[in-house]
């Protein structure tokens, strides 16, 4: 069913990383959860006043005010899609990861709200004075919960593969929205059935209640995280690097590749640095065009704004092969998780400089200024006129190749 509505609804549904299909994910979304919650939401409300059930009221209302969270999505795709302006350059695509924060502080507020009406209903049990359910037709709140667990069943898968399709924060959230509405019917059902079936004499509907509320606290808790975190920059997926670093080793004239930062601001609105090692013997023009193609393909074929820095090497050097051998002995001897590049070597009357980077992980055992340290010391060992002019990277997104 997921599939028929994107192919009724969304042209080029299948184009996930353009910015215009996914507004139409978002938008789709949004209209079928405002449309799914109002009807559910009235049509327990009514019928709840028919059968005099409060608790079907309660759970009418609380799915009408579910509407509200999908107006939320739906207006967020909605402005996360407007072009980049003077104000916003890098386009507005990060309003999707707060919407999402929104729904996530919606959801927690709803945890703890049904926390409190728990805990009250545990006090007024363990003083024997338990609140009475209202339950005048059995048989239509059976039905009408059982219907609300489907429906809201569905909605969290159908959010979920959404949300999974075009990588969104709101929309996950929205799905886990509607699988806790899940989980709070389910024990609401419980907790009727067994107070139907012992004639009123079993009321664990507030414990029940309880155990719901904290599970949704938890879920809540999860979603601010995974919706903070864009927001404070995470690393790239391990894919996405992969990619890249693949794509640009595909060209021939590319010898090897470093640096490599990624800055995202909002789903598949992603600019990359990278630099790139080529031949110093190959004529720098041919070269220049070549990493001009590179870039033009990214923007092309993946929508990636992509700058590269040209860093011409001299991999035919005696001394600087074996150099590159001296220095990876070094490093492996302090922690092989240690990396370099740019290795060059400017020779003069009385020493020779040796440049290099040194790629170090955050929290190192050594510092920055002591790793320099210790491995001039040993490069000085190998060669005493040899003066080092080390630079230590920061691991961020940083890979060599």
């Amino acid at each position: 069913m997921n599939k028929l509505l994107l192919k009724l609804f969304v042209k080029d549904y299948e184009k996930v990383n353009d910015s215009t299909v996914r507004s139409k994910y978002g938008t789709l979304a949004g209209i079928v959860g405002i449309i799914s919650n109002i009807i559910l939401g009235s049509v327990k409300v009514i019928c709840g006043i028919l059968v005099a059930s409060s608790a079907i009221i309660s759970d009418g209302v609380n799915n009408t005010l579910d509407a509200v969270n999908s107006i939320i999505t739906l207006i967020g795709f909605k402005l996360s899609s407007k072009e980049a302006d003077s104000d916003h350059p890098f386009g507005h695509q990060r309003i999707e990861y707060i919407t999402g924060l929104i729904v996530s502080f919606i959801i927690l507020i709803v945890g703890l709200s049904f926390a409190k009406e728990s805990v009250v209903g545990i006090i007024d049990l363990i003083k024997g004075n338990p609140q009475e359910l209202v339950i005048e037709n059995k048989f239509a709140v059976i039905v009408l919960l059982v219907l609300s667990i489907l429906v809201k069943f569905w909605q969290s898968s159908f959010y979920k593969f959404m949300g999974k399709s075009i990588d969104s924060q709101a929309l996950i959230a929205n799905s886990e929205d509607s699988k806790n509405d899940t989980i709070t019917t389910f024990a609401t059902l419980i907790s009727t059935v067994l107070y139907i079936l012992t004639n009123g004499n079993l009321n664990i509907d507030s414990i029940a209640g309880l155990v719901v509320a904290v599970f949704i606290i938890l879920s809540s808790i999860g979603l601010i995280k995974d919706t903070v975190d864009p927001l404070l920059g995470v690393e790239p997926s391990e894919e996405l690097k992969d990619y890249i670093c693949k794509k640009v080793l595909s060209y021939e004239g590319v010898l090897g590749i470093h640096d490599l930062v990624i800055h995202s601001y909002g789903p598949n609105m992603n600019y990359v640095t990278i630099h790139v090692e080529v031949s110093r013997e190959v004529d720098v023009m041919i070269s220049h065009d070549m990493i001009d193609n590179i870039e033009a393909d990214f923007r092309k074929n993946d929508h990636m704004d992509v700058t590269i820095h040209l860093d011409p090497v001299d991999n035919n050097n005696p001394e600087i092969i074996k150099l590159k051998d001296v220095i990876r002995k070094i490093l492996d001897d302090i922690d092989p998780v240690l990396n370099f590049h740019d290795l060059r070597i400017v020779s003069g009357v009385t020493h020779t400089n040796v440049l290099f980077d040194i790629l170090s992980p955050y929290g190192f055992k050594l510092k920055p200024k002591e790793l320099k340290e210790t491995v001039s010391k040993k490069i000085k060992e190998y060669k005493d006129n040899y003066f080092c002019v080390i630079q230590v990277d920061e691991q961020y997104n940083r890979i060599t190749h």
